[in-house]
């Protein structure tokens, strides 16, 4: 058989990087990893193409090509999904949709031939087998959750690598907290699964093997889910790294309980961990107890994102407005926090009532869902009714955006971060050279399109000059954050222009399944 898999084209938004990918001549910041995971647990003799829209053009001659199409999305690339399905029913062909979305839509609202809820790899086998027969099920359920020792090496030779920023590995599945909000422990559970640690070394060998030498995401829910074994994990990672002498850098998500361990921040320093992604979510602790977001309560929030920034570590900050507790103060205080924080990339979101979640079977129940939602909490729109004002809470949240990417606030939040580094102690065993050919392409791109052509260019000048003389030790840090910053301030221009849809004075009209919000 022909199989074509089809990765949907993400939305522009803060989370695409589109704008700063440019200046590296990339088209998107990773690839694929679950249909490249899919593709290896396809049979041998099928015919196997992968086509990802974010980064290449889906051709009517791929759609004639295949026997069947397997596509995989997210909730927020649900337009582009139902755009590609449309095409496929045109030309009558087949449709296998898997990923999130297939456990956050019904299937009469997916509408593809065939439906895959839950990880593959212990449905995949038997799926593939009644599509040769031409007997295949509507709906195919995994019965529970496969252990990770069951997943195979990605095949990376269906993607284009050159075309993607960084690549990917996971190493576990689930996380063991229960924030109200999260799909995450919907879908994949509060008990981590992790691979075992020979499984992650032979997915880096495979990337080296294939040329690779930029940074790998290692896209875990929660990577310190089960610090024991990320201990483990971590120094195996630079055992790999001195033997292999390479400048392999990592990137990972993880709960802010992090900064409770000095070892394991210590032993990500030595594996090559960068940069980090947590979960904030907000200052106000109330918003935090709401949420069940209690991991981050009773400490200092900014303490703890400093402590991990010693350890070397780039924090990358997710943050939500319109929590029940919110007041009219929030918009401020979420300014000042991030400002002291010292986190350049801040990612500020509108609360989204996802389907599955806790949240959104709370606020069904309460009358206030207006509708399932795009996934996109970077828009101007709401899928609820809120607590505040909503006019006020999209203004407030335009506002908080407009103040902390604006060119002066950005910059000063990245000297913050590079002061806490400056001092801290160089990595003695893998040299990491900055200015590689990518790199050297976006450095002229900045200095054009940043200092020549933005009407913020002296607050740029002022910034290279100071990552010159007194960062110049983080200079290639310092200048893939401004790079990054491009983005950004594109991002915000565009969401500054946007007007906030009407919400209706009552919500739950809309005729939702049944099962939305209760299947797994």
């Amino acid at each position: 058989m022909n199989a074509l898999l089809i990765y949907p084209r993400f939305p522009d938004t803060y989370w695409s990087f589109k704008h700063a990918l440019s200046f590296l001549g990339k088209r998107a910041a990773q690839p694929p990893l679950g249909l490249m995971t899919v593709a290896a647990l396809l049979p041998g003799s099928w015919n196997k193409r992968l086509v990802d829209e974010n980064v290449e053009r889906l051709r009517d001659s791929d759609l004639q090509w295949a026997d069947v199409a397997l596509i995989s999305a997210m909730h927020i690339q649900q337009e582009a999904l139902f755009a590609i399905l449309a095409r496929c029913r045109d030309l009558g062909l087949r449709t296998v949709v898997g990923g999130p979305i297939a456990s956050s839509l019904s299937l009469e609202e997916i509408n593809a031939d065939h439906v895959v809820i839950g990880e593959a790899e212990s449905l995949i086998a038997t799926l593939a087998r009644d599509l040769e027969r031409g007997a295949a099920r509507p709906a195919y359920q995994a019965s529970e959750r496969p252990a990770m020792e069951t997943s195979p090496l990605p095949d990376i030779s269906l993607v284009k690598m050159n075309r993607y920023s960084t690549m990917t590995v996971q190493y576990s599945r689930g996380c063991p907290f229960n924030c109200e909000f999260c799909d995450i422990i919907e879908i994949y559970g509060r008990r981590p699964r992790t691979k075992a640690v020979h499984q992650v070394i032979a997915e880096l060998d495979q990337l080296r093997a294939a040329g690779w030498r930029e940074s790998v995401f290692i896209v875990d829910d929660n990577f310190i889910g089960n610090k024991a074994r990320a201990k483990e994990l971590c120094g195996a990672l630079a055992e790999w790294r001195i033997q292999n002498k390479t400048s392999f850098g990592f990137i990972t998500e993880a709960s802010l309980n992090l900064a409770d361990d000095r070892e394991l921040m210590q032993l990500m320093k030595e594996a090559g961990f960068q940069s980090v992604f947590l979960g904030i979510e907000t200052p106000d602790e109330s918003g935090l107890v709401a949420a069940n977001k209690l991991q981050n309560t009773r400490r200092s929030l900014l303490d703890s994102v400093a402590l991990i920034q010693s350890y070397g570590m780039q924090v990358m900050g997710g943050f939500i407005l319109g929590f029940d507790t919110d007041r009219e103060d929030i918009f401020e205080r979420m300014t000042e926090f991030i400002q002291k924080s010292g986190i350049p990339i801040a990612m500020v979101g509108l609360l989204q009532a996802m389907p599955g979640t806790q949240l959104f079977r709370r606020l069904w129940r309460e009358g206030r869902i207006l509708h399932t939602g795009a996934g996109n909490n970077t828009s101007m729109s709401l899928n609820f009714l809120p607590r505040m004002d909503a006019t006020k809470l999209v203004e407030g949240y335009r506002s908080v955006l407009k103040q902390i990417y604006s060119s002066d606030a950005y910059y000063k939040r990245i000297k913050v971060y590079l002061n806490r580094i400056q001092t801290a102690p160089r990595e003695k065993h893998v040299k990491q050279p900055w200015l590689t050919r990518d790199n050297a392409r976006a450095l002229v791109h900045s200095i054009v399109r940043q200092g020549v052509f933005s009407s913020e260019r002296w607050s740029y000048w002022k910034f290279l000059a100071a990552a010159a003389t007194r960062y110049r030790r983080s200079f290639g840090t310092a200048m893939t954050l401004a790079v990054m910053g491009y983005h950004f301030q594109v991002i915000t221009r565009k969401l500054s222009k946007f007007k906030m849809p009407e919400l209706p004075a009552v919500a739950n009209e809309v005729d939702l399944p049944a099962e939305t919000g209760e299947r797994t």
